[in-house]
């Protein structure tokens, strides 16, 4: 299995040195060159035909990821904490604990190459906020990305993160994604990933989208997440997984979610799966979401 980071500190260096209107090709051919593949599998260019179009940029700002445009000498302590090495071995050495878990198993995965690396987010958008600093997307197999606001916590949390997204990482190499994925779906994708993280690195380190809702407050909200299983379309499943205060900020519609509830709903969903069927976690990460939600089903009662 080979693993490489696409070390990200010295590109945000030289787009700090760079003037504003050069720092976005850096962006794009320093750090999302690498990653082409992924962006390929979404149909967003490096670069867009037509000036200010849709491209690796804008879509990066979408997800929470600083604009190029913003990286400047304001941002050297945060680019200064990002060239820690040490930091980056073991976000490294956790990617590869995460899929040497699989072979552990004696699961061969058809992908044996991957690359990751982690940017700066924007502190001020929703999804970054909610998640107190950090996020990750690992959903196309061989590309994980990361990015944070880095501090003490957040670079302390990230290769639990970086757990969760290789799980995807893994899982989509086995159940092919579908642009018509249902929430239910999604609530077993998400579950299975933060129990594996967990497994993995512990409770302490399980994010905030599962932590802060209270076992009262699960109880309260399952009827609602139950009731939209069947929604579709990254509006409603953004309406579901964040909560309706991020995704009013995001101009999504709200349907009466507190926070992160549909997070929390996957975790202790599949964390009632695994406890009920005693099954393995990396071999569940392979099983369809019918399976799950089929034999989980007390979960919601």
């Amino acid at each position: 299995m080979n693993v490489q980071p696409v070390r990200s500190d010295a590109a945000y260096r030289a787009m700090m040195a760079a003037p504003a209107g050069k720092r976005g090709d850096l962006y794009r051919y320093e750090l999302m060159a690498p990653f082409k593949e992924k962006w390929d599998c979404y149909r967003v260019p490096l670069k867009a035909a037509e000036t200010g179009g849709y491209d690796v940029v804008m879509a990066s700002e979408m997800l929470g990821i600083l604009p190029p445009a913003q990286v400047d000498e304001s941002r050297a302590e945060a680019v200064r904490l990002l060239g820690d090495d040490a930091f980056w071995d073991a976000c490294r050495r956790s990617v590869e604990r995460s899929l040497s878990r699989f072979s552990a198993r004696g699961i061969e995965l058809p992908r044996q190459d991957y690359r990751f690396t982690v940017l700066l987010a924007n502190p001020g958008h929703p999804v970054v906020r909610a998640s107190e600093g950090y996020c990750g997307d690992g959903g196309i197999p061989g590309s994980i990305l990361a990015w944070l606001d880095p501090n003490e916590s957040t670079m302390r949390r990230l290769p639990a993160a970086l757990a969760h997204e290789a799980n995807h990482n893994v899982r989509f190499q086995f159940v092919k994604w579908r642009d018509d994925i249902t929430l239910g779906e999604m609530l077993v994708s998400e579950g299975l990933a933060e129990n594996f993280a967990v497994e993995l690195f512990g409770e302490e380190l399980a994010g905030p989208w599962v932590t802060r809702t209270a076992p009262e407050a699960l109880a309260q909200v399952k009827p609602l997440v139950r009731a939209g299983l069947e929604a579709q379309g990254l509006a409603e499943l953004s309406a579901y997984l964040y909560g309706d205060e991020t995704a009013a900020l995001m101009g999504y519609p709200t349907r009466g979610v507190p926070y992160c509830a549909g997070y929390a709903c996957g975790y202790h969903l599949v964390r009632r799966f695994l406890d009920e069927t005693g099954a393995d976690i990396a071999e569940a990460t392979l099983l369809p979401a019918a399976d799950i939600l089929d034999a989980a089903r007390g979960f919601w009662e």
